[in-house]
């Protein structure tokens, strides 16, 4: 590949949907308003029980429509449609997204100006709030804490970044990797299920030597939240049983321990305080589940498994 786009590269566009036909229906009506000719676009239907996703692609007969039995979470039903992709980039896109209908153009450009990057994310608003960012890259993660934060997040868009930049994570909802990438360092971890696996693969292909890209003139709208709901039980369990997990993969030796030692002593305390004095019990069951699921999996090696892409012949 050269540093232009008169070779065209395919992008294969993956988005999974989990009983929201409607609303994927509204993301792939954006994505046939894009100005990128060169794409494949991939439906994974992640094992859904509410609504009918093939009634909806019925007016998409270009879009081809991968169904799994069964809830496979974020992770796995995107590696689902990455095995049957056949670009020469791969473009995760939430299915509560919007896109603008030049986004694709700069993230493909992007990569091929350097092929040393392994991901590009948009600039992404939060849908329902115009002008608020959502994403402009984000900070490397605590080993203490295992928490990161967002360089623009829930602030008003006044200008301030417009101009790409290196970070240390691209985001879940709009992430494009060139295929090379994913065959050397494989796809996402399953064992996540939701939260932190995207995290947890751009640590991975930050330590196989590639850089990661925050793209100011390439946006998205995120309706965040949808599948999993913005205050839910379920969120609380999934997102804390997966930060203690992004820990045990990630965080070794003596920053291991010290994190341990944070969890055990601070954060999880602290955190049974907040649900207990906010009349809570559903969330505080919730965390106490994630907790006692990585001590009930404590000496399960899958839990370190990453999947390899396999190619199709």
């Amino acid at each position: 590949m050269t540093g232009t786009l008169e070779l065209m590269p395919i992008v294969s566009i993956i988005s999974v949907n989990f009983n929201q036909p409607e609303v994927t229906g509204e993301m792939i009506d954006s994505l046939m308003k894009i100005s990128y000719p060169e794409v494949e676009i991939i439906v994974v239907d992640n094992g859904s029980f509410v609504g009918n996703i093939e009634e909806v692609l019925l007016k998409y007969p270009t879009v081809k429509l991968i169904k799994s039995t069964e809830n496979l979470g974020f992770a796995g039903g995107n590696n689902l449609g990455i095995r049957q992709a056949k670009g020469d980039f791969i473009l995760l896109l939430n299915n509560d997204t919007e896109v603008d209908p030049g986004f694709l153009w700069p993230l493909v450009k992007k990569c091929l100006d350097d092929p040393k990057i392994g991901i590009v994310s948009p600039k992404i608003y939060f849908f329902h709030t115009p002008g608020m960012l959502q994403y402009t890259g984000v900070s490397d993660i605590s080993t203490l804490t295992t928490r990161s934060f967002g360089w623009g997040c829930y602030k008003k868009d006044e200008g301030q970044f417009e101009e790409d930049k290196e970070t240390f994570f691209g985001h879940g909802a709009a992430m494009l990797v060139p295929r090379k990438v994913i065959e050397e360092v494989g796809m996402m971890a399953e064992v996540f299920f939701l939260y932190y696996e995207e995290m947890d693969w751009c640590k991975r292909i930050r330590n196989a030597g590639y850089k990661i890209f925050y793209v100011h003139n390439s946006v998205v709208y995120h309706k965040e939240s949808i599948t999993t709901g913005k205050d839910s039980p379920n969120k609380t369990y999934y997102l804390n049983r997966a930060r203690i997990l992004y820990m045990r993969r990630n965080v070794h030796g003596i920053k291991a321990l010290l994190a341990f030692t944070y969890q055990v002593c601070v954060a999880v305390p602290k955190n049974m305080a907040v649900f207990l004095l906010k009349g809570k019990p559903k969330h505080l069951k919730a965390y106490c589940k994630a907790i006692f699921w990585n001590l009930k999996n404590l000496s399960n090696k899958a839990i370190y498994v990453s999947p390899t892409l396999i190619e199709q012949s």
